[in-house]
């Protein structure tokens, strides 16, 4: 599977954006998914991700509230709806897939992911 990012960009804080991450090659719901984040300086952070199948959802504690993951299967795509975004969510965004059936304690870490699109810029600044 071919994994593709895109949606980032300029926002005030406050604001909302909406990630995508189009698939090609495969059936997105044949894996399980994932956002990541990564800011300057920091380490990869786990935001929220699907379950291969039946699309059961997890979501970092800290994000779940402000952040909606969904998936479109007509479109192959996995969304990140962004809301009330302060400076600190300021990062590279990427999208990754695995075709493992992974259990909800494994979901958060990156190495349990082989596919990663390229990432997108978020940038929430005024």
């Amino acid at each position: 599977v071919q994994l593709q990012a895109s949606g980032g960009g300029l926002v005030q804080p406050g604001g909302s954006l909406r990630l995508s991450c189009a698939a090609t090659g495969s059936t997105l719901s044949m894996y399980a998914t994932a956002w990541f984040r990564q800011a300057p300086g920091a380490e990869r952070e786990f935001v929220a991700g699907f379950k291969r199948g039946n699309g059961g959802t997890t979501y970092a504690r800290s994000l779940k509230g402000r952040f909606t993951i969904s998936r479109d299967a007509a479109q192959n795509t996995m969304y990140l709806q962004m809301s009330s975004l302060q400076p600190e969510d300021t990062a590279v965004y990427s999208c990754a897939a695995s075709p493992k059936g992974l259990i909800t304690s494994s979901m958060p870490l990156p190495t349990s992911y082989e596919y990663w699109g390229q990432g997108t810029q978020v940038t929430v600044s005024s």
